[in-house]
């Protein structure tokens, strides 16, 4: 089930990821977080949390588009869930 839901969250990082019209910074951060989520050899709560810790930090960035800023919180609460 986890892996299920990582996966989903994993897709919609990829959004992120593809979408040209958000800032490098945010760009480079969730391009953090995907790799933290990714790396198998480190406990899954450890991942969670750090990702979380992550976005976080960047979600009152006030160069977001909102629309991202909303997935953003999206996958924040997928996170917390897992």
């Amino acid at each position: 089930m986890s892996e299920e839901k990582l996966s989903g969250i994993i897709d919609a990082i990829n959004e992120i990821l593809e979408d040209r019209a958000v800032p490098k910074n945010i760009r480079r951060t969730a391009e953090e977080v995907l790799q933290i989520l990714q790396d198998k050899n480190k406990d899954l709560d450890l991942r969670v949390n750090k990702s979380i810790s992550m976005f976080d930090e960047i979600s009152d960035d006030p160069n977001m588009p909102i629309h991202i800023r909303t997935l953003i919180w999206n996958i924040v609460s997928e996170l917390e869930a897992l």
